[in-house]
């Protein structure tokens, strides 16, 4: 098929796998899904086809052209089967998700497809055209394409069967959702909107199920320590037992591949072609983060651990459960901030409209609500523009709806391509509110959290204007992927910013100054004990990934990494491991979200702290990191906008302003 006929097929009007009946329709989404991969494998046929000299015009363009429709089946497969309402598509979904991943697994060992790309001559390729074919050979040799037909078999076989475990991982938790029962007694504490949706049934007790919406409030400001425990014991076992052996499985055939392919663990592979490099330098990085947050830790825990035996004589220690309530505790005694006092200033609606105004402002483009159709009547639709010009299209889909996926994230939906298709990215959350009758008022860490899973947003549609669908979007090194996300939160810091639209629900009053600075002070309290839980994390993912895991202990590891990493007790019948959704997608990387706040921190230390988003800061940001999408190394894009590495100052001042003079004083 000539290249032009290729680009062509690509325009075409079922771009989305909803608008062919796939969202509610097995059979509907399994042939828009056969379509795509008949698409992928016509791009690819004509590449093999190709006569005579290898050109970026003859063979790259192929190659981009198959990856595009392989990455819009994915993506797609991959938000219905988070999303649809009906568990039939989702089932159907989770197949389809399996039937991409087995497609790409077989492209990343085509030895023809490899030997073309190796063969094509590069003269006068742009540095962006260069990077994707070297990131994209390299790839290659990772997966294992030089290796002979017979094992190559058997690494794509593996690669299979890991897939299922791994979609079957990430179900298990989608669909595993407990609920709890609690007398209203037991909800003294919580707030008076949290009771209001909460109302006891005939026999006097009430209903609660483990989504955030239900369980976080629990967790913080609950004063009965026996329904703590039991949402945190409810939390934690919503997929146990069913993925101790799924997970173990994973675990198995991860290592089988990276033994295959010459690596002594998987972490080593999962990170070889990383901004990190490989598992030592991992290990090296997790020690200076250990080092900088102990003695703050030490001192966080002795001074909650204090108050909390002033408020409940005999106490002796605080245990996992109660972690979140004492630290709100000690935040309201000691910085006179009450968390539950500003969550009337944030209804979900007044949020959203004031994190698109914030992301309109610092990248200069303009939010429209859509009439475009979605998954879902509960999907809002908002296409992007510049200077008049649609650029993308992002849908927001933020409730919790039965079958939904549980937490927070953003997913590619179409990923751009200059010239032939227009970006289109989705975040699925599960922040309170959806209902007429519900405002749906959030935390303030719900607020960060949503600054966050824009900045991917952004990154998403910004960076989706490349030349090539393999660098478009998301696709940088995957350690560098987290670092939009927190750059973006840390505009939650600004008081002008917030009172633009912090504004309470039923007043209109504008969220006091003076209150914001405590909620900031007393924000700040907690940054090591976050450190801490970071490490526990991604230690744990880690080191799952990089031993034998025929001697893996989960119960024995998970116990032991939080004692020595984390102060508040454990509490035996803790699996979330079980549930630890990051070990499919990010393996053995978890650091990354560590690592990328040390990146994002030195970003928005580049920002005028007096006005942030009238800076020509955030020009520069998204010129030279977000509009690149993966067209250059990580490395690179730090180099370009901080003309130079990312250096460790602005973390450890982030991480110690807790213990500034002013809060030691607040503290003594």
């Amino acid at each position: 098929m000539p290249v032009e006929t290729v680009a062509a097929a690509q325009v075409t009007k079922d771009v989305h796998a909803w608008e062919a009946g796939g969202a509610s329709s097995p059979e509907a989404l399994a042939a828009w899904v056969s379509a795509r991969l008949a698409a992928h494998e016509a791009a690819l046929a004509a590449l093999l086809a190709v006569e005579g000299p290898r050109t970026v015009d003859n063979t790259l363009k192929l190659y981009d052209a198959a990856i595009e429709h392989l990455a819009l089946a994915g993506a797609q497969a991959g938000v219905l089967n988070s999303v649809a309402a009906d568990k039939a598509v989702r089932d159907q979904a989770q197949m389809e998700a399996q039937r991409v991943a087995m497609t790409g697994s077989a492209l990343s060992l085509n030895r023809g497809v490899y030997d073309a790309l190796v063969a094509m001559d590069m003269t006068g390729a742009s540095a962006a055209t260069q990077h994707f074919v070297e990131r994209t050979l390299l790839g290659y040799r990772l997966a294992g394409v030089d290796k002979d037909k017979e094992t190559r078999d058997r690494i794509q076989a593996l690669h299979e069967k890991a897939t299922m475990s791994s979609l079957e991982f990430s179900r298990n938790i989608q669909e595993g959702g407990k609920t709890i029962v609690a007398t209203q007694a037991e909800l003294e504490g919580l707030p008076p909107d949290y009771l209001g949706r909460h109302q006891p049934d005939a026999g006097g007790q009430i209903t609660l199920t483990t989504d955030q919406p239900d369980m976080q409030p629990v967790m913080t400001f609950a004063s009965n320590g026996d329904l703590r425990e039991r949402m945190f014991v409810a939390y934690n076992t919503r997929a146990y037992p069913v993925n101790k052996q799924i997970l173990l499985n994973l675990l198995s055939t991860r290592q089988e591949i990276a033994t295959v392919l010459g690596f002594r663990s998987w972490a080593d592979l999962a990170t070889a072609d990383q901004m990190m490099g490989s598992a030592a330098n991992v290990r090296a990085f997790l020690a200076k983060l250990e080092d900088a947050s102990r003695e703050g830790a030490v001192r966080e825990h002795e001074l909650v651990l204090d108050f909390a035996r002033g408020r409940q004589p005999g106490l002796k220690t605080i245990d996992i459960t109660s972690r979140g309530y004492w630290y709100e505790q000690f935040r309201r005694a000691k910085f006179d901030f009450d968390s539950q006092s500003v969550r009337p200033y944030f209804p979900y609606k007044q949020v959203e409209a004031g994190v698109l105004e914030t992301a309109a402002k610092l990248f200069k483009i303009e939010f429209r609500k859509s009439d475009a159709t979605a998954w879902d009547p509960a999907v809002s639709v908002f296409d992007v523009f510049e200077e008049g010009i649609q650029v993308g299209r992002f849908y927001l889909d933020m409730h919790p709806r039965e079958g939904k996926d549980k937490w927070f994230s953003a997913a590619p939906v179409v990923t751009g391509v200059r010239g032939r298709y227009m970006p289109e990215a989705a975040l699925i959350c599960n922040f309170p509110g959806g209902d007429t009758d519900d405002p749906g008022l959030l935390q303030y860490s719900d607020v960060v959290t949503y600054f966050h899973e824009f900045g991917h947003l952004m990154h998403a549609i910004l960076g989706g204007q490349t030349e090539w669908a393999g660098v478009s979007g998301f696709s940088t090194e995957g350690d560098f992927i987290e670092v939009p996300s927190q750059m973006l939160e840390e505009f939650f810091r600004d008081e002008k910013l917030l009172q633009n639209f912090a504004k309470h629900y039923e007043t209109g009053e504008v969220l006091p100054a003076e209150i914001i600075r405590k909620m900031k002070t007393a924000g700040a309290f907690g940054r090591a004990d976050w450190v801490r839980t970071q490490l526990y994390y991604t230690t744990l993912s880690l080191d799952l990934h990089d031993q034998d895991p025929a001697q893996i202990d989960f119960d024995e590891i998970t116990k032991r990494l939080y004692t020595s990493l984390v102060p508040w007790t454990w509490l035996d019948g803790n699996r979330m491991y079980a549930s630890f959704g990051h070990l499919t997608g990010y393996s053995s990387n978890y650091y990354t979200y560590a690592f990328d706040k040390v990146i994002a921190l030195d970003f928005f230390g580049q920002f005028d702290t007096e006005d942030p988003l009238g800076c020509d800061a955030g020009a520069r940001y998204r010129k030279l990191v977000l509009e690149q999408g993966g067209s250059k190394p990580g490395r690179q894009m730090v180099r370009d906008f901080l003309g130079r590495d990312e250096e460790f100052s602005a973390f450890s001042k982030w991480l110690n302003e807790e213990f500034d003079s002013q809060l030691i004083s607040a503290t003594a």
